[in-house]
């Protein structure tokens, strides 16, 4: 089955993330929120002080939404997925999610390879890859067909 569309890359990706995630932390959960729907599920993790965020989050919601809960608290993770090549704004774009849901892991996938431009400006200008606090992690991730994946600069779940 050939894809065109960034909204069919959607369900895929969410199971993919999964499938990568479950092994890893006991209790992950994702949805799909491109159609600026969050569940109950999702709005429960979202501290009462950062309601606020739904006001923003009406007009343009990242592509996928999720959590990894832990003991005492939630890591929220946000992916945003495009079909084409990634772009600089894309990269801003996400980061505008990460800083709205205060996501310890922010995802920018695309179907395309990683663009050797945006490696490569992430060496010059350091702070393109990097959020707001020293533990959150952004990364690039060119998605396959066949489940397989480049990471850049690393995939931030695997622990070394």
């Amino acid at each position: 089955m050939l894809i065109k569309t960034e909204q069919e890359y959607y369900p895929l990706i969410k199971d993919w993330l999964e499938t990568q995630l479950k092994p890893i932390f006991p209790d992950v959960y994702f949805e799909i929120t491109a159609n600026k729907k969050f569940s109950n599920t999702l709005k429960g993790q979202i501290d009462r002080n950062r309601d606020i965020i739904f006001n923003f989050l009406r007009e343009a919601p990242p592509d996928i939404t999720g959590f990894i809960k832990g003991d005492y608290h939630s890591d929220f993770i946000v992916v945003e997925i495009k079909n084409d090549a990634l772009k600089l704004d894309d990269v801003y774009q996400l980061k505008k999610y990460t800083d709205l849901f205060d996501a310890k892991y922010a995802l920018l996938i695309s179907t395309e390879e990683i663009p050797e431009e945006l490696m490569r400006l992430s060496k010059v200008s350091f702070p393109l890859l990097q959020l707001s606090h020293y533990l959150k992690r952004l990364a690039l991730v060119h998605y396959k067909e066949n489940g397989e994946s480049v990471w850049f600069p690393e995939n931030p779940f695997i622990t070394k």
